[in-house]
């Protein structure tokens, strides 16, 4: 590198500094207007850029929303399907008190009337109930309330009786199955 004396001025490149050589002072002279010029082009890159990215937001932004209301929808109906599941239970188990006694025929095929209407319903709007009995256990699904010795072999592990029924919505657990396990 060269050395330069203290009394010399060097441009912002480290080279001598000249003046009537200068490029900066050519253009200058030359074209009055260059540097506003290039500040405005500058000015309208930046610009550009902001409008992309603000445009980029905005289409991610309408994707996302787009997405959750189509999430909400699915789900909005789950508080109520929720709390009818408890009367599913009950049309369940006056059914299976309905088999065991000798109620009247017309009584019977009322109620399943009844509750067949009910449950087809609710699986329109994506309930779907669980299938427990002779399943391996698993703790996704199910609550083990209480574990027997398991009548067979084959059921150890595997879900013996259920005490209540679980359900998916959408394919999502909104209820647990509880199971008594096979031990």
């Amino acid at each position: 590198m060269e050395e330069h004396h203290e009394n010399e001025e060097v441009t912002p490149a480290g080279e001598p500094f000249s003046p009537e050589i200068s490029p900066e002072m050519e253009n200058a002279e030359e074209q009055p207007g260059q540097s506003e010029i290039e500040k405005l082009q500058s000015e309208l890159a930046e610009t550009r850029d902001k409008f992309l990215r603000i445009y980029s937001e905005f289409d991610n932004f309408k994707k996302r929303t787009q997405r959750e209301r189509l999430d909400l929808l699915k789900t909005a109906s789950a508080d109520v399907i929720i709390s009818m599941l408890p009367v599913l239970d009950d049309f369940d188990r006056a059914l299976k008190a309905m088999e065991s006694k000798t109620a009247g025929n017309a009584d019977k095929s009322g109620v399943e009337l009844i509750f067949n209407k009910m449950k087809s319903v609710l699986e329109s709007k994506g309930l779907k109930r669980m299938i427990s009995i002779g399943e391996e256990f698993n703790v996704d699904l199910h609550e083990a309330i209480t574990n027997i010795p398991a009548p067979d072999e084959k059921l150890k592990g595997k879900v013996v009786d259920e005490a209540e029924s679980g359900y998916f919505l959408n394919d999502k657990v909104i209820r647990h199955a509880k199971v008594i396990v096979g031990i």
